[in-house]
């Protein structure tokens, strides 16, 4: 049997996870690994590494796996690590996930270890943070790599680290990110049965943060080209002003979701955040080039707003003399979906870790990530770990104020160990 059936309470379903001895070698692991974790984090904070960058940061990753006995392969999809460690039965492969590079953002938290990092983004020098906590995942993941290397000989089945670069998105011409980990392989050999992440979110600290099915927005990334006839700005009637035009489309834009879209069912987002036309006071440019973001969280609204886009910036500027042209690029990021029958079974294992009353479902999140190129090749679980004191006056991440209390480390960590080691149990 895949599942081993224990009891029947009130017609509910309650399954075999890891033994009490084994749960409790997590606790106290989990313990006497939390001032190493915090002392990791530190150190990652402080030196943090733009996308496909993430060299130092991999090293002593690759080095912390080795040191536990796990089998390291480096170089993946650039600069990411993936450890497998076999348990002492056979059984399923289970992935746990942790992305590692930094943004080009300045630190203005005061830390004693904020970071004073460079880097080069676009061609130009940057300074650099660890402004989305992925410190905090790094850190966490190698963490719970050590709990499970303890108790490997009891897992029944293999626990997969992928320890993933470029989530913030790869530079210009290059791949990276999770698209570019799968491609090279790292959902098989052995082929993955379910994966596991978790993200550092300015919740409360000692809440987990869930939500069955639909959890973040796909993301995708468009540009609009207005073209009129340039004229003397003295002289409008001499030409197509472009920029009145390209603001007639953002207004049009802005009624899309406001007028067009049902969110009652799926909350979307259409956002023009870069509008680029002109060199000089008393020129009208001959081009305005727009660029924005597509929020969606359904396929049928997706293709919705796609038409309509496209319908509002061809006729607004037929209407005007000018042309314009639509570029969408999708592929950014997918719906983060969390697998229902998956995400039921592993509730109790947070609830562990957690307490019940702090493992909570949490609205739809309009913010995206890459993990959804995992969860194409096996079901999977996404969270978020809460990091904050106080949520009502916590920055938001990608903020140069983000701060994550350190308190949120433990839970992150003994967060994975326990899914690792309860669906491996659940599953033999």
């Amino acid at each position: 049997m895949k599942r081993i059936l224990l009891n029947m309470i009130f017609g509910s379903v309650v399954f075999a996870q890891a033994p009490e001895n084994i749960n409790d070698k997590i606790d106290r692991m989990a313990d006497q690994l939390e001032r190493q974790v915090i002392e990791w984090r530190r150190d990652f904070h402080q030196n943090p590494e733009l996308s496909n960058r993430e060299f130092r940061t991999a090293e002593k990753v690759a080095n912390h796996l080795r040191s536990l006995g796990i089998e390291v392969q480096t170089g993946v999809a650039h600069t990411g690590v993936v450890g497998l460690l076999k348990g002492g039965k056979p059984g399923k492969v289970v992935a746990l996930r942790a992305d590692m590079d930094g943004l080009p953002v300045k630190e203005k938290v005061d830390l004693p270890f904020a970071s004073k990092a460079k880097g080069v983004y676009q061609g130009n020098e940057v300074d650099v943070m660890h402004a989305c906590g992925h410190d905090n995942h790094i850190s966490g993941l190698m963490g719970a790599a050590e709990i499970l290397a303890s108790i490997k000989d009891d897992l029944p089945g293999t626990v997969k680290f992928i320890f993933q670069p470029a989530e913030e998105g790869a530079p210009l011409g290059e791949k990276g990110g999770a698209p570019f980990m799968v491609e090279e392989g790292v959902m098989n050999n052995p082929k993955v049965d379910a994966i596991f992440g978790l993200h550092a979110w300015p919740g409360a600290i000692g809440t987990a943060h869930y939500r069955s099915g639909p959890m973040m927005a796909a993301a995708e990334r468009m540009r609009i080209t207005v073209t009129g006839v340039q004229t003397h700005g003295a002289v409008p009637w001499g030409g197509v002003d472009p920029i009145v035009v390209s603001s007639q489309i953002v207004n049009a834009l802005q009624t899309i979701v406001a007028r067009e879209v049902d969110i009652t069912k799926v909350p979307a987002i259409v956002t023009i955040g870069s509008i680029h036309g002109g060199v000089r006071n008393n020129i009208i440019p001959e081009e305005v080039v727009m660029e924005g973001t597509i929020r969606t969280f359904n396929e049928d609204v997706r293709e919705q707003i796609h038409n309509s886009i496209r319908n509002k910036v061809e006729m607004i500027a037929a209407a005007s003399g000018a042309k314009a042209t639509l570029e969408i690029f999708s592929g950014i990021a997918k719906v983060t979906y969390n697998d229902p029958t998956l995400t039921e079974q592993m509730l109790p294992s947070l609830r562990r870790v957690y307490g019940d009353e702090n493992v909570r479902v949490r609205p739809y999140v309009t913010g995206a990530e890459d993990f959804p190129f995992f969860t194409d090749h096996a079901p999977g679980l996404y969270f978020f770990n809460g990091v904050a004191v106080d949520p009502s006056t916590a920055s938001s991440n990608h903020s140069p104020y983000f701060a994550a209390d350190e308190r949120n480390l433990k839970f992150g960590m003994k967060s994975l160990a326990q899914l690792a080691t309860d669906y491996l149990f659940l599953n033999q």
